[in-house]
């Protein structure tokens, strides 16, 4: 899988990169469908506990899946947002063995 991670106003550490692209490899685990990733790390203003924003895009064979979290940290944000897209990408799945 192709992830490309993007961070807004900016620079995100190589450990952070790292952590995100080991996050997002295991949910090729639950599908082989999955074409590319896109990230998108934001820190929201203003300055609050919860100001990290991470959005995750998946492209699908068949369409896209997306989500998008806030959290103390991005590593957190991350991990809420991969937890969604497994349920989505399950779902995904249901639905394309239902057809």
């Amino acid at each position: 899988m192709n992830i490309a991670i993007q961070s807004v106003h900016f620079d995100a550490t190589t450990q952070l990169k790292e952590f995100i692209e080991k996050k997002l490899s295991k949910l090729d685990k639950f599908s082989d469908a999955i074409v590319d990733a896109e990230v998108i790390l934001k820190v929201v203003k203003p300055e609050t506990a919860n100001n990290k924003e991470a959005s995750i895009k998946l492209n699908i064979k068949n369409g896209e899946l997306f989500s998008n979290k806030v959290a103390d940290t991005f590593e957190e944000a991350v991990m809420l947002n991969v937890e969604a897209l497994e349920k989505q990408i399950l779902k995904a799945k249901e639905k394309a063995r239902a057809k």
